[in-house]
């Protein structure tokens, strides 16, 4: 009997550990993996650490150059833009194009990837 019940609750917390993964993928929306697969490269999100580009903590509101310990390019830190869905549109559709002299190159040509991405932003 204790073989029996021994092997039910090892099952039990098997299963049960395997679930959360399951969860957690449930969770992740498309923004969040466009996110991870086009722009974690460069950028953190979950930290306020400095990669290549800048922290995106609370980007939407945020002052366009204003991340501290950042180096970011004349050009951006003078542009006055402060982030909006609207901004990030524009500037993630062609980031040269929005300010000239940038260090970001990466474009976002799918509408719907960009606006999964900003959506996604814009709740961190």
């Amino acid at each position: 009997m204790r073989k029996l019940v021994f092997v039910l609750l090892t099952a039990s917390a098997m299963f049960a550990g395997a679930t959360p993964g399951v969860a957690q993928e449930a969770d992740v929306t498309p923004g969040q993996k466009l996110f991870q697969q086009r722009c974690g490269a460069c950028h953190q999100i979950a930290t306020t650490r400095n990669g290549v580009g800048p922290n995106l903590q609370g980007v939407v509101g945020r002052a366009a150059g204003s991340v501290e310990g950042f180096n970011y390019s004349s050009p951006l830190r003078a542009s006055g833009i402060t982030w909006s869905p609207e901004t990030l549109e524009t500037f993630l559709t062609n980031p040269g194009a929005m300010v000239r002299g940038t260090r970001m190159t990466q474009r976002f040509n799918k509408a719907d990837e960009r606006r999964a991405i900003i959506e996604f932003l814009a709740t961190r």
